[in-house]
């Protein structure tokens, strides 16, 4: 799903699937760093947690590290620490205050969002990420920029890409997921008496992907694919330069 905020269209594929909800898995990150912050279990986004020696499959994923560092891994075991940090009582709070998906939250408080009990839509997930951008969530403002410059993947200058990805298990399928928004930069020449003083225009696209794989489908790098899918995708809308 793909909105376009400049000319206020949606464009989209699979109309029954996008409305459809599913785990968000790791893109829960971005409401859960979102949380830390405002209730200062974060004072910022360079607290640093020390790793807890469990040895993880990644080697990047085995040493302390801080929120931002976290965020760019995708580390479980940090954000699994936050939302204990924060609490259920809290984290169900900000669930309802921002009707954040089904807000469900089973199971324990550091796995709620990889158990199936949270869940989520694409349709859903555009609508936050939207708010996010223009900081209209019931966050601080500071939280809420904080947290883009953390989504901050692709730099250039023709256009900044922001996202997260995430990845759960739906019985024998894997749920592949990445949401975020792109910014289409352009130049245009203001006349001199012109109240907008910079040259610089931004123009904002928020888009939420995902697709099921087998889990026993290794035929190709899924966690790649996806990526390439959105740069195709935001390509042929011209978002992203060919």
């Amino acid at each position: 799903m793909l909105r376009d905020n400049n000319h206020e269209s949606i464009h989209f594929f699979n109309k029954e699937r996008i409305t459809r909800r599913f785990l968000p898995a790791s893109t829960f990150k971005v409401f859960n760093s979102l949380v830390a912050l405002e209730t200062a279990v974060a004072p910022d986004d360079q607290l640093v947690i020390k790793w807890d020696s469990v040895v993880q499959s990644r080697p990047e994923l085995n040493k302390d590290m801080n929120m931002r560092e976290a965020f760019k891994v995708s580390s479980l075991w940090y954000y699994q620490e936050i939302a204990c940090r924060i609490g259920p009582a809290r984290m169900q709070h900000y669930l309802d205050t921002v009707k954040y998906g089904n807000m469900k939250m089973e199971g324990r408080i550091d796995n709620f969002w990889i158990n199936n009990s949270l869940q989520i839509s694409a349709d859903e997930q555009t609508g936050f990420l939207k708010k996010l951008y223009f900081a209209e969530l019931p966050f601080s403002e500071r939280s809420q920029r904080i947290v883009k410059t953390m989504m901050l993947q692709e730099q250039t200058p023709a256009y900044n890409l922001y996202y997260k990805t995430g990845t759960g298990m739906v019985g024998d399928k894997y749920i592949y997921w990445i949401v975020g928004f792109a910014e289409r930069i352009e130049h245009v020449k203001e006349p001199k008496e012109s109240m907008n003083k910079s040259d610089v225009r931004y123009y904002p696209y928020f888009f939420a992907q995902n697709f099921e794989m087998a889990v026993s489908d290794t035929s190709k790098d899924w966690f790649k694919v996806r990526i390439e899918i959105l740069h195709d995708i935001l390509k042929d809308y011209r978002v992203l330069p060919k």
